[in-house]
């Protein structure tokens, strides 16, 4: 799977199950590509998603409810999440 292949992923799932009024899914891949623990495959995204309905969650309940909707990709192609909520 290549970068813009898992972002299509990542907003279509998310936007199915929370109410936003924006994502922006960044690649920030190249970051830690000389890192030790770098796998070849896996991506590094920063996720900047403006949500009245997460806002009202604390940011452990939001975290929760992204990662338990990205669990297969963060499994198979994804390092690391950088999530910002507005």
């Amino acid at each position: 799977m290549d970068i813009n292949q898992l972002i299509k992923i990542v907003k279509k799932k998310i936007s199915e199950k929370i109410i936003i009024q924006e994502i922006n899914i960044e690649d920030k891949t190249f970051l830690h590509s000389e890192h030790k623990s770098h796998q070849k495959g896996k991506f590094h995204i920063k996720l900047t998603i403006q949500s009245f309905d997460l806002r009202q969650k604390t940011k452990i309940e939001s975290t929760r409810i992204i990662y338990q909707i990205l669990d297969e990709e963060i499994k198979k192609y994804i390092h690391s999440i950088q999530i910002l909520i507005h």
